[in-house]
């Protein structure tokens, strides 16, 4: 669907809840709409090979590699509202690691598509896990809501935690307990 079709549609969104899309301040909204939901869910258009560009090494380590407080901005699919946070992701590399800022894109790729969270911290692991082969990967995502926070139970303090343990990080409690003492707050 091209941009001014989607344009169309949002026009049709703000007419239909009562506004006047004519009105000076509105006259560009549906364009600028447009634009930034797409650039909101850019994640369609990317793909793992695409992401991870080569930047896989061969590596003799066999520690915990951590990348703490991801951003994280996604959009809830069932209201189509911001769910907003911070992303951890750890894995115990095999014989491979992958470039840093490539742990932060795969997040974001996956983050930028309508999402619910439970699946997002699935699919940042299973991505790591297929790219790399780790011995071990684990997710942390802490997020608020706004479907929760701004409408609903309008609850505003309230915080989701989702996790997603394989490998060593499931099997090894010592593990798992070094992760989460390593992703607490100091």
């Amino acid at each position: 669907m091209n941009n001014d079709k989607l344009a169309d549609l949002f026009s049709d969104i703000m007419k239909g809840i009562g506004e006047d899309v004519t009105r000076e301040g509105l006259l560009d909204t549906p364009k600028r709409a447009a634009k930034a939901f797409r650039f909101l869910n850019n994640g369609y258009d990317k793909n793992l090979d695409e992401i991870l560009n080569g930047a896989i090494f061969e590596s003799d380590t066999h520690d915990m590699v951590i990348v703490k407080d991801i951003e994280v901005y996604s959009l809830c699919e069932h209201h189509l509202l911001p769910f907003i946070g911070k992303c951890h992701v750890a894995y115990i590399p095999s014989d491979k690691v992958i470039g840093l800022s490539k742990v932060a894109r795969i997040v974001d790729m996956y983050a930028r598509r309508l999402q619910i969270q439970e699946r997002l911290t699935h699919q940042i692991a299973s991505a790591l896990e297929a790219a790399i082969n780790p011995t071990g990967v684990a997710v942390v995502m802490e997020c608020k809501h706004l479907c929760m926070m701004m409408r609903g139970v309008e609850k505003q303090n309230s915080v989701m935690t989702t996790s997603s343990m394989h490998g060593l990080f499931r099997e090894e409690i010592s593990a798992r307990r070094e992760l989460l003492n390593l992703i607490k707050p100091r």
